[in-house]
């Protein structure tokens, strides 16, 4: 049985590496969004504001309240609302009773936002920044964009990939074989998994070295997180790939996949202040346990136990999505 997952495992790689545009496309991708976003963010202002209150909009009438085109979001915790700031989540957060405010100095929408804010108020305000080193918004963007890359990899690379194993009609001459489908999907997990670890480590250092961002925490959490995401996406892919022929049609169901990942997970930007409904959905998706994880363990520098709800969740998904891949598996 391992020599046949063994020779499986090491055709897969070959093909991989053997595709050169495939493998550098893999690796650049990354690295140009997130050039692209650091020369874009890095002194232009944005048109979207969020402002945090603290006690909430009732504790204490403020004109700028009266602003169309701003969110507020009420807060009772003044140290989590300065952790959004801190995090670009929010860009301005204000304390009606005390009259102070929070920004963050690398923000250019919280600058934008400070200025809508004195414009309109009469009284002193006591400006102060969030402690810390500040969080540009390439910082909170990587973990994001890794974890998109990892998504669009694992999926496309397994689900496209066994699709086209069973039009062309390899996967009907391997039934022939000894091998067991079991075999089968664990070599093209393990394969998948193995590029993906690889490729996501190679982007992450070669953005550190250029953009020198922030990880504040284990690089053996942030690599456990790295895994479970590959694998609970991959296991997505095979469900896909399960009994599909036609890669037109796999091709539409990866993309009605990828998505709503994409605009839910929160890569780009914070769900904070989005209905109940769309976060609750947000949770179900692999890539926003991912994202989240990342950041808080590269940002916030949480440990092992305070992401350990995450590490939980992809587990599940992994197991989940494999049972159902198996499953529906069909050789032709």
């Amino acid at each position: 049985m391992l020599n046949r997952l063994y020779a499986v495992f090491v055709a897969r790689n070959l093909e991989f590496y053997r595709d050169r545009a495939a493998l550098a496309w893999n690796l650049l991708l990354p690295v140009l969004i997130i050039a692209g976003f650091a020369f874009i963010f890095g002194g232009q202002s944005n048109d979207l504001y969020k402002v945090g209150v603290l006690g909430g909009k009732d504790a204490h009438p403020l004109a700028l309240f009266d602003v169309k085109y701003i969110e507020f979001i009420d807060y009772d915790d003044p140290d989590l609302a300065k952790t959004k700031i801190q995090r670009h989540q929010l860009d301005l957060l204000v304390d009606p009773v005390t009259q102070r405010y929070w920004i963050n100095e690398l923000s250019p929408t919280g600058y934008m936002a400070e200025r809508l804010l004195l414009g309109q108020q009469s009284g002193e305000f006591e400006r102060a920044t969030v402690t810390g080193r500040p969080i540009r918004y390439v910082d909170w963007l990587i973990p994001g964009v890794l974890a998109m890359n990892m998504m669009f990899s694992a999926l496309f690379g397994i689900g496209f990939v066994i699709v086209r194993y069973r039009k062309n009609g390899v996967l009907k001459r391997l039934k022939a074989t000894p091998l067991q489908a079991v075999e089968f999907l664990t070599a093209q997990i393990i394969s998948r998994l193995w590029v993906l670890t690889l490729v996501t480590c190679f982007v992450y250092i070669g953005t550190h070295f250029f953009l020198n961002f922030h990880m504040n925490g284990s690089y053996l959490t942030l690599l456990l997180i790295f895994i479970l995401g590959c694998v609970s996406l991959v296991c997505l892919g095979l469900v896909v790939a399960a009994r599909s022929s036609n890669e037109e049609l796999a091709n539409g169901l990866l993309n009605l996949l990828t998505w709503p990942m994409m605009l839910l997970s929160g890569v780009w930007f914070s769900l904070e202040g989005s209905s109940a409904i769309v976060q609750n959905l947000a949770y179900l998706l692999p890539l926003t346990h991912v994202t989240e994880a990342a950041r808080e363990v590269m940002i916030d520098g949480a440990s092992f136990f305070q992401v350990m709800d995450h590490i939980l969740s992809l587990a599940g998904m992994s197991l989940l999505f494999l049972i159902i891949g198996t499953l529906l598996f069909k050789w032709e």
